[in-house]
Parts: C-alpha cells; sequence; structure tokens
C-alpha cells in the first residue's frame, strides 16, 4: 500500500486556515459591523429600577466621523437632535431651542437615562484601529461556539483601555462583550442577539448594554429598520440640520 505524505508547509497552511489570527478575527469582525454609510431606526428600551422607557430614533452615519440621529417619541424627547464630527458631539433640545456641545468629563454622562454614555455614542466601531488582540480561548455562547479575544488599546482617544470580546466563529459577530477601565474595574458589559443576515453581512438586531455600576436591568436597543452603504446627503450632518 502506498503511503501519502503531506508535506509539512501544507501542515501549516491548513492549520493556519483553521486558526485564523486575532487579528483576522477582528477584522472580519469590523467587516460585518461597519458600514460606508448606514440609515437606522431603533428603539432604544431603558430599564430602570422604578420603571421602563421605551425611546425611538432615527440615525444617520458616514463612515465613522460622521453621525447624526433625531429622536422621534415619545413626546418628551422628540425633536431632540444630535450630531457627531469627528471628536465633537452636539446636541439640540426643543425645550430650550439652543445647541449645546459636550465635552470633556460631560462626555461620560448616562444618555437619557440609559445605561449608554455620550462617550459611548462616540466610540470608533472599528475595533482594530484602537487595539491589539489575542485569542485566550473558546467558549459556548447561546449554543455558538467563540473565540474569547482580549483587546487592548494601543491609542489614548478609546473609552475603555481594554475589551474581552466572543466572537462566534462561523459568523464573526461579537455575542458578548466585557468593557473594563485602565485600573482593570469592569464598566459595562453587552449581549448581542438576533443575529440576521442583512445586505451581505452578519449584524446583530438587538444589544443589551449593562453598566454594572449602575442599578436596574440595562439598555436594550432594537434595530427596526437598517440600511447599510446608502447614499446620505452631506447637508444632514452639519450644524444647521440640528434646528431644522
Amino acid at each position: 500500500m502506498k503511503k501519502i505524505v503531506i508535506p509539512v508547509f501544507m501542515l501549516c497552511v491548513s492549520l493556519n486556515a483553521q486558526n485564523p489570527s486575532a487579528r483576522e478575527i477582528i477584522e472580519k469582525v469590523d467587516k460585518n459591523m461597519s458600514a460606508d454609510s448606514r440609515v437606522f431606526t431603533s428603539k432604544m428600551i431603558i430599564h430602570n429600577p422604578r420603571n421602563t422607557r421605551t425611546i425611538e430614533s432615527k440615525s444617520w452615519s458616514m463612515g465613522e466621523k460622521k453621525s447624526y440621529t433625531e429622536y422621534l417619541s415619545p413626546p418628551r424627547e422628540q425633536g431632540t437632535k444630535m450630531l457627531k464630527l469627528d471628536d465633537q458631539l452636539w446636541i439640540f433640545s426643543p425645550s430650550t431651542d439652543r445647541i449645546i456641545q459636550i465635552s470633556g468629563h460631560m462626555l461620560r454622562q448616562s444618555v437619557m437615562g440609559s445605561d449608554l454614555s455620550y462617550e459611548d455614542m462616540m466610540e470608533d466601531p472599528h475595533l482594530l484601529n484602537h487595539y491589539a488582540g489575542k485569542i485566550d480561548g473558546e467558549e459556548k455562547i447561546a449554543n455558538r461556539i467563540c473565540w474569547i479575544i482580549t483587546l487592548t488599546a494601543n491609542t489614548p482617544d478609546v473609552a475603555y483601555q481594554t475589551q474581552k470580546v466572543w466572537v462566534d466563529k462561523d459568523r464573526f459577530i461579537p455575542l458578548r462583550k466585557e468593557l473594563y477601565a485602565r485600573s482593570g474595574v469592569l464598566l459595562k458589559r453587552t449581549e448581542l442577539s438576533d443575529v440576521l443576515q442583512i445586505q451581505g453581512r452578519w449584524f446583530p438586531k438587538k444589544i443589551l448594554f449593562k453598566d454594572v455600576l449602575k442599578e436596574g436591568n440595562g439598555t436594550e436597543f432594537q434595530m427596526m429598520e437598517i440600511e447599510f452603504n446608502t447614499k446620505i446627503p452631506e447637508y444632514i450632518f452639519s450644524k444647521a440640520s440640528l434646528k431644522k
């Protein structure tokens, strides 16, 4: 019987194909989670200790530097608008008819009583722009086998020094995240679910954010409609649009 000899370099190629590096995994996550542009409507359901509030909004974003959000309901929040340009953030309040800039320590404040801060809203979803990663093992989340990847910041302008991310091995989508301060203290957890294929990419339609230092059952984002790589008029990303 003739022996079949497989060259060592072919075995290495096969193993590398089955075991991508942390960088390759995060590159694929970035491709799923980011887009040249996107338009979506969503519900933000805030589960406070005493009550639950639901806020609906519509958002437009261009790359990672420009985004604009208009809050649609309830009446108390209707007409509030938020504009991000690069590392600057402005909010228009219809009750005062004023535009204010959010900066410095104010960026750490809660957005409308939710588990998200303004700093969270400013975060660049391209993880490779700010983090280096390493694979720390595997674990099953929601019956999906995931890589556990630890991300360490390599730039100073991030809200979280370290992130621990559970990435679905088949779909390259994070199903869980833990976000840590520079001191090593756990600050927030996120759970991503209802993953669907939308315009050729995997994307979660539900995200639960939990500030572990805050009471309550977290803040849930539900994507109602979403469209990627669509044309957005440039005038939307201007301070003048805040008062329209």
